[in-house]
């Protein structure tokens, strides 16, 4: 151990101790860069509520500036949570208030704390008094955020980080954002986000699929609270409910190091409602077209009246249809939570929920010939139901069951561990449409009547699947010399067993798209796969965020274990595949004072496939993947806004993808660049912009075992995408809101679309009114119910959502 750490050491020990001391002077960087405006530049701050010398020493550390303090006064007083970009001044100023005592500067670089020295003026005012309390209104990589802009996240370190300092894009989407935006899906809550097709296959209710940066965020399955929720390419998704979100983050690019099995496109990591130290009670009722009708309640606070024991309970039941079909559209979710702090440096929270889905399924399409060409019979309505009604349905059933632990050892060591098992079921049929025309006049092939009856196939999957995940951390957070690390070590385990039973033929009669009759017999086929794929994985992984001066680094390397084990029920065949990967990171960020910060970093994605090869009934090889990205995001100091653009070169290897027909087939490699723009933006405390705009010319595939796919895209990938959404709030309580998504035309997947699919804007709008406890507010998703395709598909085009209003009264006590 050198002088300088040995001295750091002794002067913070010493301050705790508050004995045999006068003055004491807290740690120091020396570096000459810190002198002259280091008084004045921002920092990213991020202190707990602790005692005050240990936040003074911490406030040290972070800054570089030297703090002096007399120990007999400082020592026993306690300080609030102090997070955001301040000024070591602002930052003193937050930690001092209500403690009687004052600062001032001594010389370029350090402050002196006494009583009566004055304020952060330093004109002889004293500090207003105020109550210190630990639930002090600060930003947590977990916690609600006030507004549309969160600084800080959890999921692309695992440690709570500022995201101006993480070298890598990331989006996080409040739950303030997703209430205004009318979003009640996931993938309506990241429609504003940069890098993401939320409606890749047209209008679905089924599940919340979506496309980040030109593959499937879906497979190998998004994230719940940092914990995977493992799929099978299947079609027992996990689903997750907007309502029950803290927060919804983007992260974009691999990001296998700390979390194993991942796509290389990135993940999406939604953050549940956790409990709250303030009461909080909400209810909520709504109504809307298509029959919707839901209630909700958002209920925390502690159970005892030391704060110890807190919970929440959130929950709804919705009753709706299906436009078209007028088929069911249910949904059901509760989720209980629990926590229990029986100090500052312990905590350990348990999150439940269970949820109901009742859906019909909106999921189809029509020909090219009446959507994307013309028709002799005109078009396609998009609200047109060509199934059988006594036959389609979508049923799942899922609950999880999980916790939070952490535990602060010390000032340097803290420990976690999180874990969480989970089982879901779904049981899913549905008759789909062919792209081709059941021939009626063969005398004359150009007959109207050639146009319009579709042939069509019965489609069925019957699976359930269990989870279980935990994941190992220990963290140490130290300095060496000028240097400040934030040590992250952790071993995951996750082990996932899905039974599937899946066909895709039989029989079942033609029907008339634009007069459709049902009741037609369905009679289902000889399932392709029947049989049970048990998944384990097993990572080490270690990452390093580095501080010194203006930069900050951030390393990480994993090594992964993974195997899979395949049962056929119809062959009786069993099949094992074994596969280990090491995994690494890189990124730099430099910090001017200004508030800019330039980034560049380099990850890799590993991602061992149950996915079955119907040709060989064995198991897929693992899909692997890399990025390069060179970022540069913006945060004005004093200012709730922020900007950031990143340009990338990403490649995905073993891509995996479905062929009309629903079989899984791997093509190899994909490359994708591009460049991403994000800016939120608060121009006056009453006015909010969030804009986005993705920029995509390069997205193909670049090898693979069909020729014919070299040079095409897989993905159906517009070179342009822009997202603009403003509100205003009016002095009288009421706020209006609107916003525009712009998709460019691509070729459709694969390039399989006979002519370019066109591109199209879609607009949404929000009234609000707030009135003491009560919030009132009208929603519209495709305000002018504008007919787009989203997606064409080997002669299949799917419409997009249609037009959606609703109506929400939330009360608040």
């Amino acid at each position: 151990m050198d002088r300088k750490t040995f001295g750091r050491q002794l002067m913070v020990a010493a301050l705790h101790g508050a004995i045999g001391l006068s003055i004491i002077a807290l740690p120091v960087l020396t570096s000459a860069q810190v002198a002259g405006a280091a008084l004045e530049r921002a920092y990213e701050v991020n202190l707990r509520a602790q005692k005050l010398a240990t936040a003074l020493a911490e406030l040290s550390i972070q800054t570089g500036i030297q703090i002096y303090a007399d120990g007999a006064q400082v020592g026993q007083l306690n300080a609030p949570a102090v997070q955001g970009s301040l000024t070591a001044r602002q930052a003193l100023t937050q930690l001092l208030t209500g403690s009687g005592l004052g600062f001032r500067a001594q010389g370029a670089d350090s402050f002196l704390i006494r009583k009566g020295e004055g304020s952060v003026a330093e004109e002889g005012a004293t500090l207003p008094t105020v109550i210190v309390r630990a639930t002090a209104d600060s930003e947590t990589a977990e916690g609600h955020v006030t507004g549309y802009l969160a600084r800080r996240s959890a999921t692309a370190t695992k440690t709570d980080a500022s995201i101006l300092e993480t070298p890598q894009s990331i989006s996080v989407v409040t739950s303030d954002f997703i209430a205004a935006s009318g979003a009640t899906r996931l993938k309506e809550a990241l429609a504003y986000t940069p890098g993401i097709n939320t409606s890749p296959w047209g209008a679905d209710s089924r599940f919340d699929w979506a496309i980040l940066r030109g593959f499937d965020a879906q497979t190998p399955g998004y994230y719940l609270d940092g914990l995977q929720l493992r799929n099978n390419n299947s079609w027992a998704i996990w689903q997750t409910e907007s309502y029950g979100a803290e927060r919804i983050e983007v992260l974009r690019g691999p990001a296998s190091v700390l979390y194993g099995q991942n796509g290389a496109g990135g993940m999406i990591n939604v953050v549940s409602k956790r409990p709250t130290e303030e009461p909080l009670h909400e209810l909520q009722v709504q109504v809307g077209d298509n029959s919707r009708r839901q209630i909700a309640g958002d209920f925390s606070g502690p159970l005892d009246e030391q704060g110890k024991l807190l919970y929440r309970l959130t929950g709804l039941v919705r009753e709706a249809s299906l436009p078209g079909s007028g088929l069911p559209n249910d949904r059901t979710y509760i989720a209980p939570a629990l926590a229990w702090r029986p100090s500052t440096d312990t905590s350990l929270t348990l999150l439940s929920h269970y949820l109901r889905v009742r859906d019909g399924s909106s999921y189809g399409g029509f020909p090219e010939v009446g959507t994307l060409l013309p028709n002799p019979n005109g078009q396609f309505s998009p609200t047109t139901y060509t199934g059988e009604p006594g036959f389609d349905h979508f049923n799942q059933d899922q609950w999880m069951v999980g916790y939070l632990f952490e535990h602060r050892l010390n000032d340097t060591w803290t420990v976690r561990q999180n874990a969480r098992y989970g089982y879901t079921s779904a049981d899913y049929r549905q008759v789909y449409n062919q792209s081709a025309f059941a021939e009626v006049n063969s005398t004359d092939p150009s007959a109207p009547e050639n146009f319009r009856q579709l042939q069509r196939y019965p489609f069925g999957s019957t699976e359930n699947a269990r989870l279980f995940t935990i994941d190992n951390q220990l963290q140490a957070k130290f300095g060496l010399g000028a240097w400040q690390h934030t040590m992250l070590v952790g071993l995951d385990y996750q082990h996932s067993r899905n039974y599937q039973r899946t066909y895709n033929s039989g029989t079942v009669a033609d029907i008339d798209g634009y007069t459709p009759v049902y009741g037609s017999a369905v009679v289902p086929g000889t399932p392709w796969f029947d049989g049970t794929t048990t998944l384990a994985q097993t990572g080490f992984y270690v990452q390093d965020q580095i501080k010194w001066g203006d930069w900050v680094a951030t390393l990480g390397g994993r090594y992964d274990s993974a195997s899979t084990k395949v049962n056929s029920n119809i062959d009786g065949s069993a099949t094992s595949v074994s596969e280990h990967k090491f995994t690494k990171r890189a990124g730099l960020v430099y910090l001017h004072p200004s508030g800019w910060a330039p980034y560049f970093s380099y990850a890799e994605s590993f991602s061992p496939t149950a996915t079955i090869d119907p040709a060989t009934n064995s198991p897929m090889h693992p899909e692997t993947g890399r990025q390069y990205e060179a970022g540069l995001r913006y945060q004005p100091v004093g200012r709730n806004d922020r900007y950031s653009a990143a340009v990338f070169d990403l490649r995905r290897q073993n891509y995996i993808t479905y062929s009309e027909d629903f079989l899984p087939k791997q093509t190899g490699e994909i490359l994708v660049r591009g460049l991403e723009f994000e800016a939120a933006v608060q121009p006056t405390s009453r006015i909010n912009v969030i804009a986005a705009y993705t920029y995509t010319p390069k997205a193909v595939v670049t090898a693979s075992s069909t020729p014919s796919e070299i040079g095409k895209q897989m993905q159906a990938v517009s070179r342009n995408q822009f997202s603009l959404w403003t509100d205003y709030r009016f002095p009288f309580g009421v706020k209006i809101g609107v916003g525009a998504r712009y998709t460019g035309s691509n070729r459709g997947y694969a390039e399989s679309a006979s002519v370019p699919v066109p591109a199209y804007t879609l607009l949404d709008a929000l009234v609000e009114y707030d009135l003491a406890h009560w919030k009132l507010a009208f929603n519209v998703r495709n305000l002018t119910n504008k007919t787009y395709i989203s997606n064409c598909s080997s002669g299949i085009c799917r419409y997009g959502d249609v037009r959606r209003a609703f109506a929400t009264a939330t009360y608040r006590w």
